[in-house]
């Protein structure tokens, strides 16, 4: 006992000097800490996304409720979106993360334990009304960077995201094969890990002398804080850009698998592969090279250079010939949209104080939930009605009519866009 002692002693202590100084680098470094809980989020939500037809099947439902489903998330998340931001402002960034992690739990708890639709139904509704956390996040970074170097940790979030969402339906699937409710259960251990990981390492980032000083009930909806967007300088042709820029991108997930198989016969398996670069682009983009050019170049000009880049790519879907040529187009658009948002994002948090930044934020995530409503139907009703390229038609003009809005403020201030 003695020489064990003597031989594992010395380890364990240098093991718990390594544990004790990675707890307090992050504990220093605030925007590694909301990268990691950002992270595990979508990367559970990507667990169970994918798998969500077959539990709607499982319970005696089909393609409809499948579709209904998801039109369901997003409206919870219209819902929420203008009241999280305003509870931040009022209450701090922490407390309002925090709950919406453990809203996630729960969901995936009920979706993991729940035998039917009606659970199915009330844990995606519960999702969608505390997975709007990503407002909440990007507050969050706009109270701990500079001006400066804002579009880059919101970029950060945005890699996360798709760093999660790369590998979350990864695991889901592999998780599935051995049964259908293992992944809903594995999520919901995650959520609560993350949870605990939050409350350990996760900081308020606003403090209270910056906080707003009442909560104003009338002000928790869409249309006022969408009023209060529209009211401040500048942020009329942001919101217009993002908005148009959203309905340009958001109907590429849901109705490429749809074109691919039409025109080139493509399978679940090609179609997946192809989600995966674009998460790929993504990561590397909003992750690496936002940081590197906004110095160089501005947030304006990777604004419309990310649009310029994105439209015309959409264009090339629609003309595309050969099943190959889609690889190298969606992903330029992919890495054009990622370079707009983050950049568009940090534009809108610039021109706002930090008592206002959650409300903002919010009904800038609401506007997003709406194109997320609106966009997968205006494109299937292109594609069935018009042509099978139409949504790509569609999407190019509405790319370069968010070029055209950015361009068209070219006379303002740069921070103004």
């Amino acid at each position: 006992c003695v020489m064990a002692r003597q031989f594992y002693a010395p380890k364990i202590f240098k093991q718990s000097n390594k544990a004790m100084a990675l707890v307090q680098k992050l504990r220093r470094s605030p925007l590694a800490v909301i990268f990691i809980s950002i992270f595990l989020d979508v990367f559970t939500y990507g667990i169970i996304v994918p798998l969500l037809p077959f539990f709607v099947i499982r319970y005696g439902g089909g393609a409809v409720l499948a579709g209904m489903l998801s039109s369901l998330y997003a409206l919870m998340q219209l819902l929420s979106g203008p009241i999280l931001g305003p509870l931040s402002d009022r209450f701090g960034r922490r407390p309002v993360l925090l709950g919406c992690l453990a809203g996630t739990a729960l969901a995936y708890a009920l979706l993991g334990f729940g035998g039917s639709l009606g659970f199915l139904f009330l844990a995606i509704m519960l999702d969608g009304l505390t997975g709007g956390n990503l407002t909440t996040a990007q507050a969050y970074v706009a109270d701990i960077t500079p001006p400066e170097e804002r579009a880059r940790g919101i970029g950060l979030v945005g890699a996360a995201m798709g760093l999660g969402m790369m590998t979350g339906p990864a695991l889901g699937g592999i998780l599935s094969t051995i049964d259908l409710k293992l992944p809903a259960l594995v999520a919901c251990g995650v959520a609560i890990a993350n949870i605990a990981f939050g409350l350990v390492f996760l900081k308020e980032s606003l403090p209270a002398a910056q906080r707003a000083l009442a909560l104003n009930l009338r002000s928790l909806h869409l249309a006022a804080q969408l009023r209060l967007a529209w009211s401040i300088p500048g942020l009329r042709r942001l919101m217009a850009t993002l908005f148009t820029l959203n309905l340009a991108f958001a109907g590429l997930q849901s109705n490429f698998p749809l074109f691919s198989r039409a025109r080139f016969g493509w399978d679940s398996m090609q179609n997946g592969l192809l989600f995966a670069f674009v998460g790929v682009c993504a990561v590397i983009t909003q992750g690496f090279l936002v940081g590197k050019f906004i110095p160089r170049w501005g947030e304006r000009r990777l604004v419309i250079g990310g649009l310029l880049l994105m439209s015309i790519p959409l264009a090339g879907i629609a003309l595309a010939g050969h099943g190959w040529l889609l690889i190298p187009l969606v992903g330029l658009a992919a890495v054009g949209s990622s370079l707009s948002i983050p950049s568009l994002t940090s534009l809108i948090s610039r021109r706002v104080d930090h008592s206002q930044q959650g409300r903002v934020m919010g009904g800038m995530q609401s506007l997003l939930s709406l194109t997320a409503i609106l966009t997968p139907a205006l494109a299937g009703v292109a594609f069935e009605g018009i042509a099978i390229s139409a949504p790509y038609w569609l999407g190019s003009f509405f790319g370069f009519l968010a070029l055209g809005i950015a361009l068209s403020a070219r006379s303002t201030r740069l921070e103004s866009l």
